[in-house]
């Protein structure tokens, strides 16, 4: 009696893989860019491409969104919770690219959190004016949790002014689409276009069990005395 061979590439280490080579690329580039380029410095690739260093407390695109440590903390327990659930759909055999777009959101929180965790300790802090470096762990410019977040891409896809006959904005400058991102953050952006366009049964799966939760939850609160 023959048994049927595991695959070699299993949904599970699939997804650890990408995990790991999301994170060791965004890792690279934002290691490169702070020991290469002073802050705000900006490299013209093509007229709608630059590598510009900045940094940011916040969250994706540079958005700053309250405390930076209750940030850091979610970014943890949303990680975890993430990670608990890619393992639930993949012993519930979910479609594969269902596990390839969570493990793409898994890596670029990762890849942002690991900012916030030890950029902080070992580098010390960016200036215009000298270019980054390694310092002694613990001796860097900021607290576990504080670091700041790298950005580097920047696209300008449009960059043009108002007419002046424009109410309020005639005659300023107009940039289309002027956040500075990072590879974590286009992984986390490409995966959540991705599950909005393929995979909306598997996250209306998602709403329509918690809605089935949460009235059984209700009915045993009305049957206890």
């Amino acid at each position: 009696m023959t048994t049927a061979k595991k695959p070699l590439i299993t949904k599970g280490r699939l997804a650890t893989l990408i995990v790991v080579a999301i994170l060791l690329i965004d890792q690279t580039i934002k290691i490169w860019v702070k020991t290469s380029m002073t802050l705000h410095e900006s490299i013209h690739v093509f007229d709608w491409f630059y590598i510009t260093f900045i940094e940011n407390m916040g969250m994706a695109f540079g958005m700053q969104l309250g405390s930076k440590i209750v940030l850091s903390l979610f970014r943890i327990v949303a990680i975890a919770f993430l990670c608990y659930y890619i393992w639930l759909e993949v012993k519930r055999r979910a479609r594969t690219g269902y596990i390839v777009c969570l493990a793409m959101v898994l890596a670029g929180a990762a890849g942002n959190l690991i900012d916030c965790l030890f950029y902080g300790l070992v580098f010390n802090e960016s200036s215009p004016w000298y270019v980054s470096y390694f310092v002694p762990f613990g001796t860097g410019y900021a607290p576990f949790l504080m670091g700041k977040v790298v950005d580097m891409f920047y696209f300008p896809l449009i960059e043009t002014d108002w007419p002046q006959w424009m109410p309020f904005v005639g005659g300023e400058h107009f940039v289309f689409f002027s956040p500075v991102f990072n590879f974590a953050d286009a992984s986390i952006s490409v995966s959540v276009v991705l599950l909005l366009l393929f995979y909306r049964e598997e996250i209306s799966r998602i709403s329509l069990s918690r809605s089935i939760q949460k009235p059984e939850k209700n009915q045993l609160e009305e049957e206890e005395p």
